[in-house]
């Protein structure tokens, strides 16, 4: 069931399957919308129970007028597992999603089960991509959203994946026409004053896995290799012949890892 709440002080839009004992919170990467997870989503069992969201300042969703920090990002998440009923469940999020999942634990750690992290990392962002984002919210703010998206988001997916992720890719760019620039420039202002979370994951006792696309080229290999270094108590998972966007790339592999993780503790 889709629907709109008002959360934090802005309308949400949702997505509830309403029905299953295992809940997972869905929360979608940056240009895309909670309709990315559709398929994804056919891939369980009928027992899981998926709640996804527009993030602020993507889709239909609201936003804040300056930033969407992580912080007010968590606040409206809780917002909506209020408004659906959910005391606890796992928090799934891919990239700019994997960041909010770290703040809403932090600030609600009684309503998470466990930590599903998906072509997401710990690190704030370092001198070079801070630089970068005052002008990609320029290049947004300038009306030029579409073509940002149309550079960035092939970029998420392995260069030999190209061809056969075409319709997928397609969809996402038509999607990002439904994106208000001020929101999306909002987000970007909430990526670059997130804080790094590593040592605060690595001192986590919920159960955490993290996927890694073994051809992304936001975070290739040898950062994977330190990352999961860091922390010791992730089961980390290497998604083969996928790039950013591993659960889309691969995502038979990808759901499969999650039932096992969930339901037995391994991967």
């Amino acid at each position: 069931m889709e629907f709109f709440a008002t959360s934090n002080g802005i309308p949400v839009h949702i997505s509830d399957t309403e029905k299953g004992d295992i809940t997972i919170l869905l929360l979608h990467g940056y240009l895309e919308t909670l309709y990315v997870w559709e398929e994804f989503i056919g891939l369980f069992p009928k027992n899981f129970r998926f709640i996804s969201i527009d993030l602020p300042g993507h889709g239909l969703t609201g936003t804040h007028p300056h930033s969407n920090s992580m912080e007010f990002c968590a606040d409206t998440i809780k917002g909506v597992l209020d408004k659906c009923g959910v005391d606890k469940c796992y928090v799934a999020g891919h990239s700019l999603g994997g960041y909010i999942s770290f703040e809403f634990i932090k600030k609600y750690p009684a309503a998470v089960q466990g930590l599903i992290m998906i072509n997401t990392n710990t690190y704030a962002d370092t001198e070079e991509v801070a630089a970068s984002r005052g002008k990609e919210i320029h290049f947004i703010t300038s009306g030029r959203l579409l073509t940002l998206a149309s550079l960035a988001i092939p970029n998420m997916f392995k260069k030999e994946n190209l061809r056969r992720m075409d319709l997928k890719i397609q969809e996402i760019l038509e999607i990002a026409d439904t994106h208000d620039p001020e929101g999306i420039a909002a987000s970007v202002r909430g990526m670059a004053s997130r804080v790094d979370n590593t040592e605060f994951l690595a001192g986590l006792d919920i159960p955490v896995i993290a996927f890694f696309g073994d051809s992304d080229h936001f975070f290739p290999m040898e950062q994977v290799e330190l990352q999961m270094n860091a922390l010791p108590s992730v089961k980390g998972c290497i998604v083969p012949n996928s790039g950013h966007d591993s659960y889309l790339e691969e995502p038979d592999f990808v759901a499969s890892k999650i039932v096992e993780f969930l339901t037995t503790g391994s991967c």
